[in-house]
């Protein structure tokens, strides 16, 4: 997982690069519906709050721990909304990077 500035040309962008995000017990959701979720959440979250982590430039992190719960649900919108406020906590310095 990685925080960057983004290319020159887009002031005050970050670019946040997740390689993959694994979910153990939610089988019967639809993961391309849960990522879309999760990425418009995400986005809008980074839009109004922005990333403290990013705020020195550049900044890398293998993987976050100490995130809030996920709800148990059977909807894909609400569970990649959720795992989007879960690890924009993380990137905002709620958890604990690894």
């Amino acid at each position: 997982m990685g925080l960057n500035e983004a290319p020159r040309g887009a002031e005050g962008a970050i670019r946040v690069d997740i390689g993959e995000l694994v979910l153990d017990g939610f089988e019967r959701l639809d993961p391309d519906r849960v990522s879309a979720a999760f990425q418009a959440e995400l986005a809008r979250l980074v839009r109004e709050r922005g990333v403290p982590l990013a705020a020195d430039g550049g900044r890398a992190l293998d993987g976050l721990s100490g995130l809030p719960p996920l709800p148990a649900t059977t909807s894909p919108a609400r569970l990649g909304e959720a795992l989007a406020r879960a690890v924009h906590a993380g990137l905002s310095g709620r958890g604990e990077p690894r």
